[in-house]
C-alpha cells in the first residue's frame, strides 16, 4: 500500500513476505535496512529486502549491523554477517553502519535497577561503548544524504565506554543511591533473568551479550562515529541525566 504523507511517500512492506516488497523501490534508490528485531529470522528477512533492492537497481543500500560483525562472538552476529555477505554479493554498492549496544539499554532499565538494588551482569570488567539511537540515527543521515561513502564499513561506538561497574558507579552518583554490580556466571545472570520474568530464549542472548562485552566485543576506540555526526557522542551521564 502507498499513502502520501506530509509530503513524504509511505509504502508498506513485509519482511517475511517476499510479495509485497514489488514496486517498494526504484532504480536510483537510496537504501537503509533497518535489521528485523526477530532474531533467527532475520536471514530470511533480510534477503528479500537485498533481492527487492537489487531486482530494483537502487544506487545505495546502507545496513545497521552489530559491531564487529566479521569477529564478534556474539549469538547476534551471525545473522548480521550474513546480511552483509547477502548484500556483497548482490553486487550493490554498500555502506555496513555496524552499531555497538543502544545507551537506551542501560537508560531504560535504570529505573528496575534501582529498585532491584543491584545491577547484576556477567561482563566482568569488560568495555561496552554504546551510543543513543539518536547518534546512529545521525550517522545514517551523514551516510544518506553525503557522498563518498560506497562500499564503506563503519564501527560504530561511543567516545568513551564503561565497564558495568563503571556504569552502576555514575548510576548510584546520579540517584543518591549505592547500587553495587554484581557479576555471576553466564547461566546464573540468565536464571535471574528469567527469575524476573524475561523469557528464556531472550534471556540467554543478553547473558551472552554481556560475555560478548567482557571479551571487547563490544567495544571500539577508533571514534568513527563522532566524527561521522560531526560532534562528540552523547555520554552516558547526559544519558541517564536525560532518563
Amino acid at each position: 500500500m502507498t499513502a502520501l504523507r506530509c509530503g513524504v511517500q509511505v509504502r508498506q512492506a513485509d519482511y517475511s513476505r517476499p510479495e509485497t516488497w514489488d514496486g517498494v523501490f526504484s532504480s536510483g534508490d537510496t537504501v537503509l535496512l533497518i535489521s528485523s528485531s526477530e532474531v533467527g529470522q532475520r536471514r530470511k528477512q533480510h534477503q528479500t529486502v537485498v533481492d527487492a533492492a537489487k531486482k530494483a537497481g537502487v544506487k545505495l543500500l546502507a545496513y545497521t549491523s552489530i559491531l564487529h560483525a566479521d569477529t564478534s562472538r556474539m549469538v547476534l552476529a551471525p545473522e548480521h554477517l550474513y546480511t552483509e555477505e547477502a548484500i556483497r554479493a548482490s553486487g550493490l554498492p554498500f555502506v555496513f553502519l555496524r552499531h555497538s549496544w543502544y545507551l537506551e539499554n542501560y537508560t531504560e532499565a535504570a529505573k528496575r535497577t534501582l529498585e532491584q538494588g543491584v545491577l547484576r551482569g556477567c561482563a566482568k570488567d569488560g568495555r561496552v561503548a554504546p551510543s543513543t539511537r539518536q547518534d546512529y540515527a545521525d550517522a545514517a543521515v551523514t551516510v544518506l544524504t553525503g557522498t563518498g561513502h560506497e562500499n564503506q564499513v563503519y564501527e560504530l561506538a561511543s567516545d568513551t565506554g564503561f565497564t558495568l561497574t563503571e556504569y552502576a558507579a555514575e548510576l548510584s552518583r546520579q540517584s543518591g543511591k549505592t547500587v553495587p554490580y554484581q557479576d555471576l556466571p553466564p547461566a546464573d545472570f540468565a536464571a535471574a533473568l528469567i527469575q524476573a520474568g524475561l523469557p528464556k530464549g531472550y534471556a540467554d542472548v543478553l547473558a551472552n551479550s554481556d560475555e560478548g562485552i567482557a571479551r571487547g566485543d563490544l567495544n571500539d576506540t577508533r571514534r568513527t562515529l563522532s566524527r561521522l555526526i560531526g560532534r562528540p557522542t552523547t555520554t552516558l551521564a547526559a544519558a541517564l541525566k536525560q532518563g
